[in-house]
């Protein structure tokens, strides 16, 4: 079976149980700050986990494009690990629960219509207290108790260790099944998780059981395609020995699985993957976040090249391989195949420029460290190094761990401090959040936006939130800490999309409230400020009154980015999108991607172009419509923001 055939397959199984098949997300999903990078195929359905918004469906199946960072020092050294990846799963929203979700994995696994694995290679683990998922296993599916193992939490709970080390939010156990490959041992290729609880607060009695049990499976593409094929390594499946071949071809070498250079092409050819993708959707190399990410990649695998003798830019050239072989699920990358070898080429080139002299200077740092009997790199050699020669800490840190050295990454993080850099590192994000807006989400939708239609309307106070808890109501003129007012309809538009929030005044019958700002948390506007006079009450109704002044000129510099970016496109082609923007009373930011700078006279152009635009004086009009209905009429989207149906 093609791995093509396999992801489809997947699908169709599931879509064959009564699920909606969704597309992948992307990859660098903006509506969520808590990720840089889309790590799992849940994380596009994360409100519906939460109950946060309206389900048009309770059962999901997708295969979600993700990336992480997390074992990337394993990659190329290890048979299955990859930083880009494809994830196969099924969800269930208060649907089907656990006996469904193992009768039906059992089923596609096993039935010969669709993968026909051999049951007696299969085994599976469960949480130790979860009998309920091993007596399905073991009673319903027959499985034999040998082949059943009860884990602890930090191996079968997710997220990993939740019961004694939270974060608090919504967690369960889990259920992995693993198939025996001869020669190699168990492989893990399918992890069912049971969402069933939300922690809260420390051991004992910290698990609340869900009002709504969910369903959130995992099964790797790569990983599950090298067992049906027989090989292995992922590297060798059908859609990765190919760009394997192809680098080992460029670079001049002869692909040898068990070489430290077959490690390289390994690597090199899970890195150029990943970054294709990511410049596809406009992530391009960077000293912030995800972009630090692209360039840390890049530069790994540029380092790779050049170890093996490369002594100009190459990878490019294995961009074109690359959407071809993914042109199956992912025709789109063929549009952009041009433009994302000219980012990653000019990369490269940047890197190449200053390689030779950065790994002259390692050389002789870690000669020494040798002559002083030194172990560690310093904060300071390692900082040097950044700031001198643009070479990464990570890849210092690679090639100390080839000389047996070890690096000092505290002592790095301190130098840069105090030189006023940032270090490139990235952070441990919670993905659940809780506070005090969890009421309210669990009592109501969300605020009803007014705003196209009104600047004044009347609404009611549903919510007061101040020192981040909950109260009955305000009386403290002047207050130090800006106050959250929610209400259950509004004229404010909150902060999004790159446009700052409306500020306004809230009256009430014994109070005023000034609103400094507005922004959003889901479905509910955060009216944010001071009380001016009297005092406010949760429960009465109040007038909400917009700037008007200021709304009229907030809406005149978001006409002009769009008038901007139609005349971008116009001049510069369709890769020019937006990649974010500031729309505020008295100025705009507008972000966008090009390949080479933009020369003088062009801007001149673009210039005239919008300015020929305003002096139109043209009305503006808008409709609401469904997703699919924008896209027929032309509408223009952002890559990287999730837009709902």
């Amino acid at each position: 079976m093609t791995t093509d055939e396999l992801r489809e397959s997947y699908l169709e199984f599931f879509v064959s149980k009564g699920h909606s098949r969704q597309g992948s997300d992307v990859l660098v999903p903006t509506w969520d700050p808590s990720v840089l990078f889309t790590p799992a195929g849940m994380n596009q359905f994360k409100d519906h986990f939460l109950g946060r918004c309206k389900l048009e469906f309770t059962r999901a199946t997708t295969c979600q494009k993700c990336l992480r960072t997390g074992d990337i020092d394993n990659v190329g050294r290890t048979a299955y690990h990859h930083t880009f990846f494809e994830m196969l799963g099924n969800f269930s929203f208060g649907d089907y629960f656990k006996r469904d979700a193992i009768h039906w994995a059992w089923e596609y696994l096993t039935d010969k219509k669709w993968l026909g694995l051999d049951p007696a290679r299969l085994s599976v683990t469960v949480y130790k207290d979860d009998d309920e998922a091993a007596d399905i296993w073991h009673d319903q599916i027959k499985l034999p108790s040998d082949r059943i193992s009860r884990m602890d939490e930090d191996e079968n709970f997710w997220p990993a260790s939740a019961p004694s080390e939270g974060p608090d939010g919504v967690c369960g156990p889990c259920s992995e099944i693993y198939y025996h490959v001869e020669g190699v041992g168990d492989v893990e290729i399918w992890n069912l998780v049971f969402t069933q609880f939300n922690r809260v607060g420390d051991p004992p009695d910290n698990l609340r059981p869900l009002p709504s049990k969910n369903i959130d499976t995992g099964m790797g593409l790569e990983r599950t395609a090298s067992v049906l094929q027989g090989v292995e390594t992922n590297y060798h499946i059908d859609i990765l020995r190919p760009i394997v071949e192809a680098a080992a071809e460029v670079c001049g070498q002869k692909y040898d699985p068990k070489s430290e250079n077959g490690r390289r092409l390994r690597r090199i050819t899970d890195h150029v993957r990943a970054c294709t993708f990511c410049v596809h959707e406009n992530v391009y190399p960077g000293p912030n976040k995800e972009k630090y990410v692209v360039k840390r990649l890049l530069r790994r695998a540029v380092l790779d090249g050049r170890q093996m003798g490369m002594s100009e830019p190459f990878l490019h050239r294995l961009v074109p391989t690359v959407a071809e072989i993914m042109k199956g699920p992912y025709p789109e990358l063929s549009e952009t195949t041009k433009r994302v070898a000219q980012v990653i080429e000019k990369e490269e080139s940047s890197f190449f420029a200053t390689i030779d002299a950065g790994l002259d200077r390692i050389e002789r740092v870690f000669a020494d460290m040798k002559a002083e009997n030194r172990v560690m790199v310093s904060g300071g050699e390692a900082a040097d190094m950044y700031t001198t020669h643009g070479f990464p800490p990570e890849l210092f840190e690679t090639l100390a761990a080839e000389h047996n050295l070890t690096f000092d990454w505290d002592g790095f993080r301190s130098e840069m401090e105090q030189h006023g850099l940032e270090s490139g590192g990235g952070q441990r994000i919670e993905l659940f959040k809780s506070g005090p807006m969890d009421a309210l989400k669990k009592a109501m939708h969300g605020s009803e936006f007014l705003g196209y239609d009104a600047i004044e309307a009347e609404g009611k106070i549903v919510g007061i939130i101040a020192q981040d808890r909950l109260c009955e109501e305000i009386d403290e003129i002047g207050h130090d800490e800006p106050i959250i007012v929610v209400l259950d309809r509004t004229p404010f538009y909150g902060e999004g999309g790159g446009q700052v929030g409306d500020s306004g005044e809230l009256i009430g019958p014994s109070g005023r409230f000034e609103v400094s700002d507005t922004q959003r948390e889901g479905n509910f506007m955060l009216h944010r400020g001071h009380l001016c006079q009297g005092k406010l009450e949760l429960g009465e109704s109040v007038t909400a009154r917009v700037d008007k002044y200021r709304r009229r000129a907030i809406r005149r510099a978001h006409s002009a980015t769009h008038i901007l970016h139609h005349c971008l496109q116009t001049h510069l082609g369709t890769h020019a999108q937006q990649q974010g923007s500031k729309v505020d009373a008295d100025w705009l930011r507008f972000d966008f991607t090009n390949p080479t700078a933009v020369g003088r006279e062009t801007l001149r152009e673009i210039e005239d172009h919008v300015n020929k635009h305003v002096c139109k004086a043209e009305s503006v009009s808008w409709q609401n419509l469904p997703l699919a209905e924008a896209r027929q009429a032309g509408a223009m989207m952002k890559k990287k923001k999730k837009y709902p149906e």
